[in-house]
């Protein structure tokens, strides 16, 4: 299942062409507050889906019978462009469970790349719902490798993938390698993948517009 929040003149549309925008990149706080509040906005729609129960709470007059989550999500991000959104996102799940792994490319001199996994820090994952966040889902590759190595704390009863842009190649490879139990949630979808799986019209590097140019 794939769940496009934008394109409905909300907030959302807001927040990313405020990211697009190469004027108001230049504010990297700012860029980083958007992806921050973009993650508050997805952490919202996607609690809709989540498992809920009655449950009495004491007020100071009386007793009130009101929905409150069965359990909190596992939240986990790609290191390092996740790091705003994934804290975004645990403003409101703020007793989630988290979970952090990094993702590279290593470029050859033909242009080709291959992508690697080399850190992961996660609680169990058996049983659980993991919403895994990562601003740009490009080609797809990154995304469905880490999964993967987020496999060895257990397998999650269900897995919601929050993305902000995202290429219609890259939905479509995660569809194929990955399992059913898996929702997808993004802020836009642009159609153009580069041979070097850069989204266009896309909004750059979303690490190095948050974080600063690395070497």
């Amino acid at each position: 299942m794939v769940n496009i929040l934008g394109n409905h003149n909300n907030l959302t549309d807001q927040f990313i062409s405020e990211l697009r925008d190469v004027e108001v990149q230049k504010d990297p706080l700012r860029f980083r507050r958007n992806l921050e509040r973009l993650g508050e906005i997805f952490a919202y729609e996607v609690s809709k889906r989540l498992e809920w129960e009655k449950r009495e709470v004491v007020t100071p007059l009386g007793i009130a019978l009101v929905p409150k989550l069965v359990e909190q999500p596992v939240l986990g991000t790609i290191l390092r462009a996740g790091l705003p959104l994934h804290n975004g996102m645990l403003n409101f799940f703020d007793q989630a469970e988290n979970c952090f792994i990094s993702a590279f490319r290593q470029h050859h001199k033909d242009g080709t790349f291959d992508v690697h996994v080399e850190y992961l820090a996660c609680p169990v994952l058996q049983d659980k719902v993991l919403i895994l966040c990562d601003p740009m889902l490009a080609s797809g590759t990154s995304l469905v490798l880490s999964y993967k190595a987020m496999l060895r704390k257990g397998i999650p009863k269900h897995t919601h993938i929050v993305s902000l842009i995202a290429s219609t190649e890259g939905i479509d490879y995660v569809k194929k390698h990955l399992p059913t139990n898996v929702t997808i949630w993004a802020g836009a979808v642009d159609e153009e993948l580069t041979a070097q799986s850069y989204i266009v019209p896309g909004l750059g590097d979303a690490g190095d517009l948050a974080y600063g140019l690395k070497i």
